[in-house]
């Protein structure tokens, strides 16, 4: 409709003049989940080096922020949405994991044994989380007695020795409350991708923050791929 190509074109307009007056100071608004949301807070002092003029934003959410409105400038997210005008870069592949309490101790690894142990777990909601449905399966889709809605909550329920849980790699590995029982699991591999309006990426300020994003995950690739870390295998080592 014509009310609505109106709204479009406005939106364009003020996108565009974003950048018109100064390019290179300004504010740049991050949306990601609160795990991503995490690991970028634990690196803003690397994402500002050199960049003191720009002002972060750290948004953490699992909604889908408008980009074309400007609810957020840049977005990390698992999925790529399917809608015009949004650029997309690819950052890394992250690793998914079962973590525990120390003291929290499976006889061993095998599927038996980490079915009898108790488990934490994300409500019906956000079931579709990375590891939810492989632990559904371990589990024999019998639910966790304490369920959660966010990757923080779930961590520290892990950390209080409530139960097991599938944590991203770079958030249980870092943590010195919890251990990790096994390598990775496959399946819940998830990618990350950078999305951006593509009005937005020309802008300095944007461009800057968009290109240390992606050398902190370059940098980082073996923490977010579960790499380097020797896990527990067996509660009798």
């Amino acid at each position: 409709t014509d009310v609505k190509a109106m709204d479009r074109a406005a939106e364009s307009i003020h996108r565009r003049s974003a950048g018109l007056t100064d390019t290179i100071h300004g504010t740049v608004r991050l949306s990601a989940d609160e795990a991503m949301a995490d690991f970028v807070a634990r690196h803003l002092p690397r994402l500002r080096h050199g960049r003191k003029c720009v002002e972060i934003e750290l948004v953490a959410s699992h909604q889908l922020a408008n980009l074309s409105r400007r609810e957020a400038d840049l977005l990390i997210r698992e999925d790529v949405p399917d809608l015009a005008g949004i650029v997309t870069r690819k950052l890394g592949r992250t690793a998914h994991a079962v973590y525990a309490a120390p003291g929290l101790d499976p006889a061993d690894l095998s599927a038996d044994a980490l079915r009898a142990m108790p488990w934490v777990g994300f409500d019906e909601e956000h079931i579709y989380m990375p590891g939810q449905r492989w632990m559904m399966a371990l589990l024999d889709g019998v639910r966790p007695a304490v369920r959660v809605n966010n990757w923080l909550l779930l961590r520290a329920a892990a950390r209080t020795g409530t139960g097991l849980a599938v944590l991203p790699c770079f958030m249980g590995d870092a943590d010195p409350g919890l251990r990790r029982l096994g390598p990775p699991i496959e399946e819940a591999a998830t990618e990350q991708w950078l999305l951006v309006h593509r009005d937005l990426r020309v802008l300095p300020r944007i461009r800057g923050v968009m290109d240390a994003l992606v050398a902190l995950f370059q940098a980082e690739r073996g923490v977010i791929e579960g790499r380097g870390l020797v896990a527990v295998s067996s509660a009798a080592e």
